[in-house]
């Protein structure tokens, strides 16, 4: 079998050259290994040295040569604005203050759906939208490029 075993990252590469792509979410853009599938039928291991996550347009190196582009699948999330008696600074504090991953992008944010979330960001007067689209969030200050779980300190 095919093995991937280092990451170009995005715009490091042509992406025009990829021999085959992945389609992954967010949950499984972040691998070291596992078996795949590319979208054209090119099968390889996923062979990394370490989890590292992984981004829309970055490449996986194949040993035999090739490399297999990573596209982020869209997903269902809130799209979340301010409404016109809240800031998104505001909303953006809520979302932090329960471990939320999100995805900032300038005049809005992103989280994934749901519906408990819905009704609180409803209550707090933002404006939301369901979409779907590939999910970025931001990674937390401890995980590099995840957000992980850590614990409070008084």
């Amino acid at each position: 079998m095919l093995r991937a075993t280092s990451v170009k990252s995005s715009g490091s590469w042509p992406l025009a050259e990829a021999c085959d792509s992945v389609v992954l979410d967010f949950d499984a853009r972040h691998r070291r290994r596992i078996a795949m599938r590319g979208e054209t039928g090119v099968e390889f291991l996923l062979d990394l040295p370490k989890t590292v996550p992984l981004s829309h347009g970055d490449g996986l190196v194949l040993e035999e040569g090739g490399i297999v582009a990573v596209v982020a699948a869209p997903e269902r999330l809130i799209e979340v604005r301010a409404g016109a008696d809240v800031d998104l600074v505001r909303i953006a504090w809520h979302l932090g203050n329960r471990h939320l991953p999100t995805q900032l992008l300038g005049d809005c944010l992103r989280i994934r759906e749901d519906h408990v979330i819905l009704e609180m960001l409803t209550k707090l007067g933002a404006r939301t939208e369901l979409i779907e689209a590939p999910f970025d969030p931001e990674g937390g200050a401890y995980g590099h490029g995840r957000v992980q779980g850590h614990e409070h300190h008084d």
